[in-house]
């Protein structure tokens, strides 16, 4: 059986890490993927650098992930997110047509709605294009919002990057759409369940070798440990628990808890998720 890929996100831009714009994004992907059964496998935030943009591209091209990338992909001096994928691939740029039918008809709607004739060769209608301009062999990703497309790319290792707009607006449902029309096929194959108990007054080193002793018995469960030491209802304590298939988990969680109560352990409640 091949393994679940993994999702991974990529956050571009300086507004983030300056602390000009909260990070929407995070949270959201988290959200859409756990809703079809998947999950985040990891997220970085790179800034509008396009050295350290075209490196993170070029790690996530070499390997197996599928990746979302916001943030970056318009035609302004700051966005750079085009030209370092197009590095990262070692593939020219080049007016996708399809894209550049799609700006084009945007930009009739426009000059429609304001009034005026569509002018192909204004200046600021030739900028527009640049939108289009794509690394070779991309694909469209449709964009409900303007028409103004995002792309995929994949790469020699296999792994696949989606580019999408920064804005929520836009890049929510174009992720949406990917996920619901390029992965169908994946949806509830990550699927998870927890169990996981308040262990009153604990200390992490002493369950330290019990959580051990759970991974290595049951394969596919993760153990966690979420310390907390003032607490309004329980003071310090551990969550401690595991995750993974709801086959996988049973046995673990009742071996976790054997081991528990064979330490003399203050239990509290059990959370199921």
């Amino acid at each position: 059986m091949n393994p679940i890929p993994r999702f991974g996100l990529l956050v571009i831009g300086d507004e983030i890490l300056s602390g000009k714009r909260q990070d929407k994004h995070l949270s959201r992907f988290i959200e859409l993927l756990q809703a079809r059964g998947l999950a985040l496998a990891w997220a970085r935030y790179v800034g509008d650098d396009r050295a350290l943009i075209t490196d993170a591209l070029r790690q996530a091209f070499a390997g197996s992930d599928i990746v979302f990338s916001t943030g970056g992909i318009g035609a302004t001096p700051d966005d750079h997110t085009r030209q370092a994928a197009a590095a990262a691939l070692g593939v020219e740029l080049t007016l996708h047509p399809e894209a550049k039918a799609l700006i084009e008809q945007r930009m009739r709607e426009v000059a429609a709605e304001q009034g005026v004739p569509f002018e192909p060769d204004r200046p600021d209608n030739v900028q527009r294009l640049q939108m289009g301009v794509l690394p070779i062999g991309a694909t469209l990703i449709p964009n409900p919002y303007n028409r103004i497309p995002g792309f995929t790319c994949r790469g020699p290792g296999g792994g696949v990057v989606h580019f999408l707009p920064g804005f929520p607006v836009m890049a929510w449902p174009m992720a949406e759409w990917v996920l619901d029309t390029l992965y169908p096929h994946l949806h509830g194959l990550a699927r998870l369940c927890e169990r996981s108990v308040i262990v009153l007054r604990a200390m992490e080193a002493a369950l330290t070798p019990l959580m051990e002793r759970i991974e290595a018995q049951f394969p596919g469960v993760k153990v966690f440990s979420l310390p907390s030491v003032d607490h309004p209802q329980y003071g310090r304590h551990i969550e401690l628990g595991v995750k993974g298939s709801a086959e996988a988990v049973e046995p673990a969680w009742r071996a976790l808890l054997e081991g528990l109560r064979a330490q003399g352990q203050a239990l509290g409640p059990e959370l199921v998720r």
